[in-house]
């Protein structure tokens, strides 16, 4: 059979100028391809319309909106701050069914136990964390608190995940700002590597260094990628970032868990998602899309002293229009590809407001909107 080639002699191909490189990622144990020179590339794939949508404060039938009637025919409180509650459709609960079908070979089941609860941050349908104050944060950062402590406790859990989808654009059905909490009998993979990364770093250390401390220190080293940063909590967008805006988000003191945090370093950790969330929307006064997690340490009875917890903001756009696609080497060979440098994307948020929202800036401009 014959087959056309194209000559692929080195050099025969001019790179637009931009960063080609390698990064380690520490806490996963993997390469990160950082190919920013693709960014600009020819595409004629699939486009996201982004159009302004206004969003009242209320709305008749959001099941999340205070004092309405939720799928499962309960009604919901007329709540004016975090309102927590059992998820009517959780994906793990006390009543999982327990007769099980013996599958076959290696293979192996079990109920999926655990808890899933909803976490709605505000009152206000049209309220995201971008727009709420340092104070509201702080609200929303100790239920995660009492969350974690209270279900990380029970016996059955060995891990408390707690997640916000923020967007359509990552399939969030219900634009009311809220998160969720996943209280499982195994612990969520990511975080599994993570803390056996930081194991194995500060058992070959030999001063005994702790990971995440090390990755701060770099980080205010460089400091071209640090976003927001006071005594008690830093926010960065990591050397090693797969996604085009991630950021990280994290107390200086090293605790394995969200509850160790004092009254201090709530109100600094509530300041710096702050700072985030307005930087991101401010970067195209739009309405942010991400994957918020918070990455903590099992709680199955281990000792995780050595596991420093973290917030982290995963964005699936890397354009305005565009979104980061997982596609061959991410999905099938298990390693990202990223199509922008860290520094170039750390330096646009940066350059944004972090203090006042867009939408601020809009309504002051425009009084009579």
């Amino acid at each position: 059979m014959s087959v056309n080639r194209e000559s692929t002699a080195s050099g025969s191909h001019p790179v637009a100028p931009g960063l080609w490189e390698e990064r380690w990622h520490p806490l996963r144990e993997e390469w990160v391809i950082v190919a920013a020179h693709r960014q600009n590339r020819p595409w004629i794939g699939q486009t996201i319309a982004s159009k302004p949508v206004s969003i009242p404060s209320y709305v008749e039938d959001c099941y999340l909106c205070p004092g309405n009637k939720r799928v499962s025919g309960r009604e919901n409180p007329h709540y004016s701050g975090v309102f927590v509650f059992d998820n009517d459709h959780p994906c793990v609960g006390p009543d999982a069914p327990l007769t099980l079908k013996t599958p076959p070979g290696l293979y192996r089941n079990r109920p999926a136990n655990g808890v899933a609860r909803v976490v709605c941050y505000n009152p206000r349908h049209n309220m995201t964390m971008a727009q709420m104050t340092p104070e509201q944060i702080a609200g929303v950062v100790g239920v995660w608190q009492e969350q974690t402590l209270d279900l990380g406790h029970r016996p059955e859990v060995n891990f408390v995940l707690c997640f916000e989808n923020k967007g359509e654009m990552v399939g969030v059905s219900n634009p009311h700002p809220h998160g969720q909490i996943y209280a499982t009998n195994f612990v969520f993979k990511t975080m599994e590597t993570e803390v056996q990364a930081a194991r194995r770093y500060q058992g070959e250390s030999e001063t005994g260094q702790n990971l995440f401390q090390d990755i701060i220190r770099a980080e205010q080293t460089e400091g071209s990628r640090i976003l927001y940063e006071d005594e008690f909590s830093i926010a960065f967008v990591p050397y090693f970032a797969r996604y085009a805006y991630e950021v990280y988000v994290a107390p200086k003191r090293t605790v394995p868990h969200i509850h160790a945090l004092d009254e201090r370093e709530v109100q600094s950790l509530a300041q710096a998602l702050k700072s985030v969330t307005v930087r991101l929307d401010n970067l195209w006064q739009m309405s942010f899309p991400y994957v918020m997690a918070l990455h903590q340490a099992p709680t199955d009875g281990g000792n995780y002293d050595f596991h420093h917890f973290f917030i982290g903001f995963l964005p699936p756009l890397r354009q305005p229009n565009l979104l980061k696609y997982l596609a061959g080497p991410e999905i099938g060979g298990g390693n990202f590809l990223s199509d922008t440098s860290p520094e170039a994307k750390a330096a646009e948020l940066r350059a944004v407001s972090d203090n006042v929202h867009y939408l601020q800036t809009l309504q002051l401009n425009n009084p009579e909107s």
